[in-house]
């Protein structure tokens, strides 16, 4: 079972939200990311076995993120988090080696389905 999950994500409080519901479903916090470059250096350095990706962010976007990650490791296993009314990046994100997404406001079993899905 994937144990080790690196969050991504620009607000400060959806990663709260995040590894809050991660924990609590007996997962394990490898780190956190507000951006797609620190999402890309994080990656490297601790290899999680499961990513959750946010798309809008500053510095460089999930989309472009997924792509940088799957170049170091084709195995990568991306949860893409998306608001509502967001589609179209949603399925960039899947077509650029995302595994699945979950939609903002998180729903807790929702997340952890996804996680067992890929684990």
């Amino acid at each position: 079972m994937a144990k080790r999950v690196l969050i991504v994500d620009d607000a400060a409080f959806m990663r709260m939200l995040l590894k809050d519901i991660i924990t609590k479903a007996g997962y394990e916090v490898a780190g956190e990311a507000a951006n797609g470059v620190e999402a890309v250096e994080k990656y490297k350095e601790l290899k999680p076995d499961v990513v959750t990706m946010d798309i809008t962010m500053p510095e460089m976007d999930g989309i472009t993120a997924i792509k940088k990650i799957k170049e170091i490791d084709p195995n990568a296993k991306i949860i893409v988090c998306s608001a509502m009314g967001q589609q179209a990046m949603v399925i960039e994100a899947i077509q650029a080696g995302a595994k699945d997404f979950i939609v903002k406001p998180f729903q807790h079993s929702r997340v952890v389905e996804a996680l067992q899905k890929l684990s």
